[in-house]
């Protein structure tokens, strides 16, 4: 259970990175409106890695936590902000989540 709330967690960093990207495009009030999907995000994302590392080790679940965020952020910015994907990028990205699993078999 608490590798999912790990995952999760990982999945709002990835959801907060976002919202400020849109948030560097918005104008007006919406600007505002990414900014607090932004803290909301944030706080769900923090709670959910305080909740996992009660049992995972926080040096674990941190990398893995930053791992997710990382890999999901840069997918995003691919995807979405139309950002390069060159072979070096998904190369890196690529021995990102072999690590990630790594730890993830590693760990207790």
């Amino acid at each position: 259970m608490n590798w999912i709330l790990l995952i999760v967690a990982g999945l709002f960093e990835v959801a907060f990175a976002a919202c400020l990207g849109k948030a560097k495009e918005a104008t007006g009030t919406e600007t505002t409106y990414w900014y607090i999907g932004f803290l909301i995000c944030l706080f769900i994302s923090m709670l959910l890695l305080v909740k996992a590392t009660q049992q995972i080790p926080i040096g674990t679940a941190y990398a893995v936590w930053t791992g997710i965020g990382a890999i999901g952020t840069v997918l995003v910015g691919i995807f979405i902000f139309k950002e390069p994907a060159t072979f070096w990028r998904l190369f890196f990205i690529t021995t990102l989540i072999i690590s990630i699993v790594g730890l993830k078999f590693v760990s207790n």
